[in-house]
């Protein structure tokens, strides 16, 4: 972050491509559109920019107060969903002697183009412009090779007739605006890549482009399903009532996991007085569907081993290949997200089964204490991720 004698250096520039001044504190399409001009760095400076809250034009502060409720607003823009793929951003209060500011911090993306609801903002000198056709090519031709996340690397031996172009067509319905597609002139192979689907370089569909719209995952990417088992014992020797591996594009394999957990579920009326009855369930459906999708979104799809869905008759387990990732920790696990599979996570936000990053866990543990179940318990290293929910108390 900026010390306090580099931002008074920003100050006295005029505004440009890697600074925006504001004296607004209230208007978050303003900020999530400065995030995301600045993540997607069309001048390529491979510099952070800067969103300063609290200046007039000339660079000035206003006198403006800056709460810790200001800050939280400004730091919830990462993980709120509405900007993909998420941003690597911080938030800091500076005091200057003229009074105090507060600065936002976004790196370049590795990952670009980046949207906010649907159009990709860039910065042109110092305003902010929605990108055309070509500088979106620009954006994603820059997509760095070597990045991290596996759900954006080409899959040998993959080509674009392993694609349901339909599925891909009715998703990019959701995630991309209306105007952008009606004046779209760009082929497909190029439709695919601007979302991260598909890799121009290589000429080959992406890891997520496979879990997502591919017609037969599993033979690229053979972890790619969950298996199911539902037992009547408390061990893995009864004999299953219900079993299945649940496979098939992404929205398929969500699809089927929301029914099965919505049909297992069991509900009684419980006595609440003399003359009151509440229907209570054994497991808080909310919870689990929390669980299950945290497991699909953050698993390791590098790894053979499925996601293990286990329902037993006195408890649920969850396991998944891939452990702790980036700045999670043990400690951190309900307060902090890192993201295995960005371009995976994006998508499930956008088909609406994640409802904002970074709070999984969290709703799922108060839905459990609601509900009368015991918290949550978590079994987490370096290779693999499992929870155990347990059953109600009569």
């Amino acid at each position: 972050m900026l010390t306090a004698e580099q931002l008074l250096l920003l100050l006295s520039d005029l505004e440009s491509d890697r600074i925006e001044r504001t004296v607004s504190t209230k208007d978050t399409d303003k900020f999530s559109e400065a995030v995301c001009a600045f993540a997607n760095d069309l001048p390529n400076h491979q510099k952070p920019g800067y969103l300063i809250v609290g200046v007039n034009d000339e660079g000035a502060p206003t006198g403006l107060e800056i709460t810790d409720q200001l800050l939280q607003r400004l730091g919830a823009l990462r993980s709120d969903g509405n900007i993909q793929p998420l941003p690597v951003l911080t938030v800091a209060k500076v005091s200057l002697a003229e009074g105090e500011v507060a600065v936002m911090e976004v790196l370049p993306s590795d990952l670009p183009p980046v949207r906010y609801r649907g159009r990709v903002w860039i910065r042109v000198g110092p305003r902010k412009a929605v990108a055309n056709e070509q500088e979106e090519r620009i954006l994603t031709d820059r997509r760095r090779s070597f990045t991290r996340d596996f759900d954006a690397h080409p899959v040998n031996g993959s080509d674009l007739t392993d694609l349901s172009l339909a599925l891909f067509n009715a998703y990019r319905q959701e995630v991309v605006a209306s105007e952008v597609i009606d004046g779209n002139h760009r082929t497909v192979e190029e439709q695919l890549a601007s979302l991260r689907f598909y890799d121009l370089r290589n000429k080959l569909p992406t890891v997520s482009g496979i879990l997502l719209f591919g017609k037969n995952p599993r033979f690229f990417v053979p972890g790619a399903y969950v298996q199911y088992l539902q037992l009547s014992g408390e061990t893995l020797t009864e004999m299953p009532e219900n079993q299945a591996e649940i496979s098939g594009d992404l929205l398929s394999v969500l699809r089927e996991l929301d029914t099965r957990i919505k049909v297992t579920i069991q509900s009684s009326l419980t006595r609440i007085s003399a003359l009151r009855e509440r229907l209570a369930s054994d497991y808080p459906e909310i919870a689990i569907r929390e669980l299950i999708m945290n497991a699909v979104m953050h698993r390791d799809y590098q790894s053979n081993t499925p996601i293990r869905f286990y329902w037993f008759s006195d408890r649920i387990e969850i396991q998944n290949a891939g452990g702790l990732y980036g700045e999670v920790t043990k400690e951190t696990l309900t307060r902090r997200n890192s993201y295995r599979n960005p371009v995976v996570a994006e998508a499930m936000k956008a088909l609406g089964y994640v409802n904002k990053f970074g709070y999984g866990i969290q709703r799922a543990q108060a839905a459990l204490q609601e509900n009368g179940n015991p918290p949550a318990e978590f079994d987490v290293d370096d290779r693999a991720f499992s929870v155990i929910i347990r059953k109600r108390a009569s």
